[in-house]
């Protein structure tokens, strides 16, 4: 599957918006503090960060990358219609998308009020942000910033957008993945003031969310005598409570817990021997005890919170131990899902007393998503096979529901009784009614040209938007109802 040193405070260049210019539109250079007058007027606290003249003279010996804004001819609006508008953006951002998968990681937004039906070429694209590096991470969103990854020459870079798509600042972390299909894969995950990111080397960071400013690093491998899986770490770190938690991997620490302001180790677990696989942990709550569960490279796993001891493990066989699937978890059940002989596994947990054990329920060759995540709503689960086929299961037994197509091979997230689908090849967006009954495609566009490589970063719908990435450019759409 080709998926998905220390950090240390980036100064103030990066990439800055392009409204993408239809019929009756200009480009213009402009700086990227042009709203500057407008910003200054909000709370402090909601002002984007600014740079120091030191940050700035700093930054003109960084690598430069493109900067262009481009954008519709309107009426002159008056400055007070000018803030209504900004504290207008502000406010829709306040719906958080913080990590990988959203606020719950179960890939399903709470937005509602959304367009059920687009326009023949597609929603309004209001801004066009380029030069955030080669990669496959998608977005976190917190604060009224916007959160992404990147290669950039040498380095893995982190870049911070405000909601007009202007970049606040960078911050490098780690060297550039060099895997096959180069890029970052890792999203970064928000946690109040602190941002957590993992590039493909393990290498761990923890920076202020507002400025980039480096915190505390380490290299999980090295410190852990990790493993790195063949396609390099993809895992998005999981903030739970007080801890961090990510996977390592290998005999010493299949799974770790560390203190998030500091970095200092928690507990290590052991008992498994494994890679690390390419999806995310998460967290659940079952017969009275709080686990993470994640996928390795051979198996499930789940491990006890507060001690880190492993609870249970239940094998999963997939091709060339490409196992890439973010569990979902409801009433006692996970599901996950790779490419075969895998395929979509059931598995079922069991309290007895304060102990947990996991078995299959049930498997189905009929989905194999191999890393474009599913969905899980009122009983059913909905994901995209190999071939290409848009597959939705019953959960409660793996019947199969439909086997239907779409656009292709890719991911998916879900908003307001819809799934948003994008396809690797091509970038083709469908709007799909998400229902049993079919595979309703209401509404679909294309990417604008000129991205390189597969689409594989997952859509995200928050505030209103949809964030769409490919390659270096990250696409945001207005799919607010009127």
């Amino acid at each position: 599957m080709d998926l998905p040193r220390d950090a240390a405070a980036g100064a103030m260049t990066g990439p800055t918006p392009s409204r993408e210019a239809r019929a009756g539109e200009t480009e213009h250079s402009l700086p990227r503090r042009y709203n500057a007058w407008l910003l200054g007027r909000l709370p402090n606290d909601r002002r984007a960060p600014t740079a120091t003249v030191e940050e700035y003279v700093s930054a003109l010996a960084a690598p430069r990358r493109s900067m262009t804004v481009s954008h519709a001819r309107r009426p002159t609006r008056t400055p007070l219609v000018c803030i209504l508008l900004a504290v207008a953006a502000l406010a829709a951002g306040a719906a958080d998308w913080p990590q990988f998968h959203g606020p719950r990681r179960d890939n399903m937004s709470d937005e509602t009020g959304l367009l059920k039906q687009w326009p023949a070429d597609g929603p309004k694209l209001l801004w066009t942000a380029t030069g955030i590096g080669a990669g496959f991470s998608s977005v976190a969103i917190a604060g009224g910033l916007v959160y992404t990854t990147g290669n950039v020459g040498a380095d893995t870079v982190l870049t911070a957008l405000n909601l007009a798509g202007e970049a606040q600042w960078t911050a490098k972390n780690g060297p550039a993945d060099k895997h096959d299909r180069p890029g970052t894969r890792s999203t970064p995950t928000v946690d109040g003031d602190c941002l957590y990111h993992e590039n493909s080397d393990g290498d761990l960071a923890c920076l202020e969310a507002k400025t980039g400013k480096q915190l505390w690093a380490l290299n999980l491998v090295a410190k852990f005598n990790g493993q790195s899986p063949r396609w390099g770490h993809a895992e998005s770190p999981l903030v739970d409570g007080e801890h961090v938690i990510c996977v390592p991997g290998g005999t010493e620490a299949g799974m770790v817990a560390l203190n998030k302001r500091t970095g200092g180790t928690v507990w290590a677990s052991k008992g498994t021997t494994e890679k690390p696989g390419y999806g995310s942990p998460i967290a659940i709550e079952f017969g009275g005890v709080r686990q993470y569960v994640t996928m390795m490279e051979k198996s499930v796993i789940g491990v006890r919170a507060d001690t880190g001891k492993l609870l249970w493990r239940v094998p999963h066989n997939a091709f060339a131990e490409e196992t890439a699937s973010t569990p979902l978890y409801q009433d006692g059940f996970l599901f996950v899902s790779t490419l075969p002989p895998g395929a979509t596994q059931c598995i079922e947990l069991t309290a007895q007393g304060d102990r947990i054990t996991a078995k299959q329920a049930w498997q189905s060759a009929a989905l194999d998503d191999h890393h474009g995540g599913m969905v899980l709503l009122n009983g059913y689960l909905y994901g995209a096979s190999l071939k290409g086929k848009w597959v939705c299961l019953e959960a409660k037994k793996g019947r199969l529901a439909y086997s239907a197509d779409g656009v292709g091979k890719g991911s998916v997230t879900y908003a307001d009784g819809m799934l948003y689908t994008l396809s690797e090849e091509g970038g083709t967006v469908g709007l799909v009614k998400a229902t049993p009954d079919g595979h309703d495609i209401v509404s679909q566009f294309r990417l604008p040209a000129g991205g390189n490589g597969p689409v594989w970063a997952h859509p995200v719908v928050c505030g209103g938007r949809l964030y769409l990435r490919h390659g270096d450019s990250l696409y945001c759409y207005d799919i607010q109802a009127r």
